[in-house]
């Protein structure tokens, strides 16, 4: 399967305690350093979304206004 330049897929596995490892280059490309706060996101037909701090007002904006819960069309 060819990706796309700038899209990217790792595979990862879950731990017994429900853990898993952000890759290292994953890590690299988006600038995830120890301490850093994620936000995690969950659609049960998509899927999870796994973004950094400094997008979760963007998403959660996004999102929230899709669903017409701040005013936005649905």
């Amino acid at each position: 399967m060819d990706i796309p330049n700038g899209k990217y897929a790792w595979m990862v596995k879950i731990g017994e305690k429900g853990q898993f490892v952000i890759p290292k280059e994953a890590r690299e490309v988006f600038g995830l350093k120890p301490g850093m706060e994620i936000l995690v996101l969950g659609d049960i037909e998509r899927g999870i979304a796994i973004l950094p701090a400094e997008k979760q007002q963007e998403a959660l904006s996004s999102i929230l206004n899709a669903e017409g819960l701040f005013g936005g069309e649905t």
